[in-house]
C-alpha cells in the first residue's frame, strides 16, 4: 500500500504555460469581438447608405446641356442646391394634401461652401420668384416649352435638372450637387436631435399648416417643426419672405443642435441622426453614400457658427402680380458674383419689423462706394437669441 503522503496528485501545468493559455483565449475573444463589431459596423454603414436614393437622370440631362452651364471659377468651392419637396406621395406625406402626381419645390436653398471650408452661406430663393425656365425633359421623355413663370414650377414640370438649369441661368453659379428632402425626412431629422428650441412672441394658430402653438420658449418636434417652417398664413403678414426668414432661424438652431458634442460624440445619438439624415433623401451620385456625406460634413463641421450665414436673395413684389416676386438689382447680381468668386458675403442681423415687408423701389440700391450689406442671420444667433 502506497503511503498517503506519497500518492500522486493532479499534474498542473507550469504557471508560465497557464498564462500563455489565458492570453490565447483572450486574443481569440478579442478577435471575435472585433469581427462582430466590424460586421455590425459594415451592416450599419450599408443600411445608412441604402437609405439614400441616387438621382442619375438629373446628371444625364445636365450632361446634355453642358455647353449652356456656367463654369466653376474657384477650385474646391462647393455649391449645393437643397430642394424641399412638397410631394404628397407615400402614406406619410399624403396627409398634407392630395397626391396629384406632381410636386413643387416648397423650399429652395443654395448652400455655398468656401474652398477653405471656413465659411458657409445659405441663400433662400422664393418659390414665387418670376424666372425664365428653359425647355426641360420630363420624366416621360417629352420636353416642356421655354417660358417665363414662377421659379418652383421648374421642379414641378421636370424635376431637379430643370430647377438647377433655371437657377444657373439666374445666378451664373455652377451647381456641384443637389439634395431633395421631403416632409418626412425633415421630421425624422428634427426628432433625431430630440427637437429644436424656438421662441414665439405670439401664439400661432395656422389651420393650413395644422399648427397651434402658445407664445414663449418651447421645443418643437417632427410634426410641429414641419408646420412651423411651412406656416405662412397664420403668422405675421403671411409673406413667403417672412417664412423664409423663419426657416433660416430654425436651421440655425438645428445646426447648433447637430454640431453640439452631445450628438457628434455620442454614438447612441449619432446613429439616429445619421439614419434620419439619410432616410428618404435623393441626391446626385456625388453624395449618395454615407462616406461621401460624412466626408463633406467632416470638412465643414469646424466652421465657426458666426460664419454659417443664412439670408434671402434680395427680392420685392413683381409689378404685374404682387403675389409673385422679382429680384432687386443690382443687389442680387452682386450677391451671386460674390458667391461665384468665393468671396465673403457681408451679412447684418435682420432688423426688419414683424411684418417683414420687402423694400420699396430704390431702398435696396447700394451706395456707389460700396456693395450692399445683406440682411440675414448666422448659426451663432439661435432662434431664441
Amino acid at each position: 500500500m502506497i503511503p498517503r503522503s506519497t500518492a500522486p496528485g493532479p499534474v498542473r501545468a507550469p504557471a508560465h504555460r497557464r498564462g500563455r493559455r489565458w492570453l490565447r483565449w483572450l486574443a481569440l475573444g478579442l478577435a471575435g469581438l472585433l469581427l462582430t463589431l466590424t460586421g455590425l459596423g459594415w451592416y450599419l454603414y450599408e443600411r445608412l447608405s441604402a437609405n439614400i436614393t441616387t438621382d442619375t437622370r438629373t446628371a444625364e440631362e445636365l450632361a446634355e446641356y453642358e455647353h449652356q452651364r456656367p463654369s466653376a471659377l474657384v477650385a474646391g468651392a462647393q455649391n449645393i442646391l437643397i430642394i424641399g419637396s412638397d410631394s404628397r406621395t407615400g402614406p406619410e406625406n399624403s396627409k398634407y394634401g392630395q397626391d396629384s402626381g406632381t410636386q413643387r419645390s416648397d423650399t429652395t436653398i443654395l448652400l455655398h461652401l468656401s474652398a477653405d471650408r471656413q465659411r458657409a452661406t445659405a441663400v433662400s430663393l422664393p418659390r414665387d420668384l418670376m424666372a425664365h425656365i428653359p425647355s426641360c425633359r420630363r420624366p416621360d421623355g417629352s420636353h416642356t416649352n421655354e417660358h417665363f413663370a414662377q421659379f418652383n414650377w421648374a421642379f414641378e414640370f421636370a424635376g431637379p435638372a430643370c430647377t438647377i438649369r433655371t437657377l444657373e441661368n439666374i445666378t451664373h453659379i455652377r451647381i456641384n450637387h443637389h439634395i431633395v428632402v421631403d416632409f418626412n425626412s425633415f421630421k425624422r431629422l428634427v426628432d433625431a436631435v430630440d427637437g429644436v428650441p424656438v421662441c414665439l412672441r405670439k401664439p400661432i394658430n395656422d389651420k393650413e399648416a395644422h399648427l397651434t402653438l402658445p407664445a414663449g420658449r418651447q421645443v418643437l418636434h417632427g410634426e410641429q417643426a414641419l408646420g412651423y417652417v411651412r406656416a405662412r398664413y397664420g403668422i405675421g403678414d403671411g409673406s413667403d419672405t417672412e417664412r423664409m426668414g423663419r426657416q433660416q432661424g430654425f436651421l440655425g438652431s438645428l445646426f447648433q443642435e447637430l454640431s453640439s458634442n452631445g450628438v457628434l460624440l455620442n454614438p447612441a445619438r449619432l446613429y439616429p441622426v445619421l439614419d434620419a439624415a439619410t432616410k428618404s433623401l435623393t441626391t446626385d451620385a456625388g453624395l449618395d453614400s454615407l462616406k461621401k456625406m460624412y466626408d463633406l460634413v467632416r470638412t465643414v463641421r469646424h466652421i465657426p457658427t458666426e460664419r454659417v450665414q443664412f439670408l434671402t436673395v434680395p427680392r420685392r413684389p413683381y409689378p404685374y402680380n404682387p403675389d409673385r416676386d422679382e429680384l432687386v438689382q443690382p443687389d442680387a447680381d452682386q450677391l451671386f458674383e460674390l458667391l461665384r468668386r468665393d468671396k465673403p458675403v457681408p451679412v447684418t442681423q435682420q432688423i426688419r419689423p414683424a411684418d417683414n415687408k420687402p423694400p420699396r423701389d430704390g431702398e435696396g440700391d447700394p451706395s456707389p462706394s460700396r456693395p450692399p450689406t445683406y440682411e440675414g442671420t448666422t448659426a451663432a444667433h439661435g432662434i431664441c437669441d
